[in-house]
């Protein structure tokens, strides 16, 4: 199955570990430290040109979607039940 992370990127569901609202890219020093190390290896990709609302974290890369975590999370459940 795959999930629409928004633009014209989907993702298989199997490769999805995380959705995380952008906020704790603000509040949690370590996840800022994770996303500079994946930015630092090319891991890192924006969709779209909104303005991103959600952290993706893949087993590949780390997306910033335009979508809301809310509506992420809401697609990925309804893929594993």
């Amino acid at each position: 199955m795959f999930i629409h992370l928004g633009g014209e990127k989907i993702i298989r569901a199997s490769e999805l570990i995380a959705i995380f609202d952008l906020s704790i890219e603000k509040s949690s020093k370590i996840s800022k430290q994770f996303i500079q190390h994946a930015g630092k290896q090319n891991l890192v990709e924006i969709i779209g040109e909104e303005e991103s609302k959600t952290l993706v974290v893949t087993e590949n890369k780390v997306y910033y979607s335009p979508i809301s975590s809310t509506t992420l999370k809401k697609r990925a459940n309804q893929l594993l039940t």
